[in-house]
Protein backbone atom coordinates (compact mmCIF):
# COMPACT_ATOMS: atom_id res chain seq x y z
CA UNK A 1 0.00 0.00 0.00
CA UNK A 2 1.35 3.27 -1.10
CA UNK A 3 1.00 6.09 1.58
CA UNK A 4 0.69 9.82 -0.20
CA UNK A 5 0.49 12.86 1.47
CA UNK A 6 0.07 16.50 0.18
CA UNK A 7 -0.15 19.28 1.70
CA UNK A 8 -1.63 22.59 0.74
CA UNK A 9 -0.89 26.05 2.48
CA UNK A 10 0.94 24.18 5.54
CA UNK A 11 4.36 22.28 5.39
CA UNK A 12 3.99 18.86 6.11
CA UNK A 13 6.04 17.94 8.80
CA UNK A 14 7.65 14.87 9.66
CA UNK A 15 5.16 14.88 12.87
CA UNK A 16 2.55 15.56 11.19
CA UNK A 17 3.64 12.56 8.36
CA UNK A 18 3.94 10.29 11.14
CA UNK A 19 1.01 11.06 13.05
CA UNK A 20 -1.15 10.26 9.75
CA UNK A 21 0.82 7.18 9.28
CA UNK A 22 -0.13 5.99 12.68
CA UNK A 23 -3.52 7.36 12.54
CA UNK A 24 -3.72 4.94 9.03
CA UNK A 25 -2.78 1.85 10.51
CA UNK A 26 -6.10 1.44 11.89
CA UNK A 27 -7.26 1.79 8.67
CA UNK A 28 -4.98 -1.09 6.92
CA UNK A 29 -6.12 -2.87 9.62
CA UNK A 30 -9.90 -2.94 8.76
CA UNK A 31 -9.15 -2.96 4.83
CA UNK A 32 -6.84 -5.69 3.19
CA UNK A 33 -7.57 -4.70 -0.36
CA UNK A 34 -6.20 -0.97 0.04
CA UNK A 35 -3.64 0.04 -2.76
CA UNK A 36 -3.19 3.84 -2.47
CA UNK A 37 -3.82 6.35 0.11
CA UNK A 38 -3.81 9.60 -1.31
CA UNK A 39 -3.87 12.59 1.82
CA UNK A 40 -4.21 15.94 1.55
CA UNK A 41 -4.30 19.03 4.37
CA UNK A 42 -4.91 22.17 3.59
CA UNK A 43 -5.34 25.21 5.88
CA UNK A 44 -7.34 28.44 4.80
CA UNK A 45 -7.02 31.23 7.43
CA UNK A 46 -7.91 29.57 10.88
CA UNK A 47 -9.96 26.30 9.06
CA UNK A 48 -7.64 23.45 9.20
CA UNK A 49 -8.91 20.70 6.69
CA UNK A 50 -7.71 16.85 6.16
CA UNK A 51 -9.46 15.11 3.13
CA UNK A 52 -8.01 11.28 2.20
CA UNK A 53 -8.88 9.43 -1.00
CA UNK A 54 -8.68 5.70 -0.47
CA UNK A 55 -8.06 3.32 -3.29
CA UNK A 56 -9.59 -0.06 -2.71
CA UNK A 57 -10.22 -2.68 -5.20
CA UNK A 58 -13.90 -2.07 -6.47
CA UNK A 59 -14.32 1.34 -6.08
CA UNK A 60 -12.51 4.62 -3.85
CA UNK A 61 -13.66 5.87 -0.35
CA UNK A 62 -13.48 9.40 0.11
CA UNK A 63 -13.72 11.55 3.65
CA UNK A 64 -12.55 15.09 4.75
CA UNK A 65 -13.19 16.31 7.92
CA UNK A 66 -12.74 20.43 9.33
CA UNK A 67 -11.26 21.37 12.42
CA UNK A 68 -9.78 24.33 14.34
CA UNK A 69 -6.31 22.06 14.54
CA UNK A 70 -4.66 20.09 12.26
CA UNK A 71 -4.36 17.14 14.30
CA UNK A 72 -8.19 16.69 15.28
CA UNK A 73 -9.00 17.24 11.60
CA UNK A 74 -6.64 14.41 11.27
CA UNK A 75 -8.72 12.69 14.15
CA UNK A 76 -11.84 13.10 12.51
CA UNK A 77 -11.21 11.66 9.08
CA UNK A 78 -9.55 8.67 9.95
CA UNK A 79 -13.16 7.95 12.42
CA UNK A 80 -14.99 8.71 9.02
CA UNK A 81 -12.92 6.84 6.98
CA UNK A 82 -13.02 3.31 9.19
CA UNK A 83 -17.00 3.75 9.39
CA UNK A 84 -16.97 4.19 5.34
CA UNK A 85 -14.38 1.27 5.17
CA UNK A 86 -16.24 -0.90 6.99
CA UNK A 87 -19.78 -0.36 5.36
CA UNK A 88 -17.64 -0.77 1.64
CA UNK A 89 -16.28 -4.22 3.49
CA UNK A 90 -20.00 -5.08 4.42
CA UNK A 91 -20.86 -4.46 0.97
CA UNK A 92 -18.81 -6.67 -0.64
CA UNK A 93 -19.55 -9.35 1.28
CA UNK A 94 -22.78 -10.90 -0.30
CA UNK A 95 -25.15 -12.17 2.58
CA UNK A 96 -27.63 -13.70 -0.03
CA UNK A 97 -25.29 -16.19 -1.12
CA UNK A 98 -25.65 -18.08 2.10
CA UNK A 99 -29.37 -17.92 2.18
CA UNK A 100 -29.77 -19.18 -1.07
CA UNK A 101 -27.29 -22.20 -0.04
CA UNK A 102 -29.42 -23.09 3.14
CA UNK A 103 -32.81 -22.88 0.92
CA UNK A 104 -31.18 -25.08 -1.65
CA UNK A 105 -30.15 -27.81 1.74
CA UNK A 106 -33.93 -27.88 2.94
Amino acid sequence: MQLIITGRHVDVTPALRDYVNDKMERIIRHCDQLTEVRCILEVEKLRHKAEATLYVSGGTIFAEAVADDMYAAIDSLVDRLDRRVKKHKDKQNDHHVREAHRQRLA
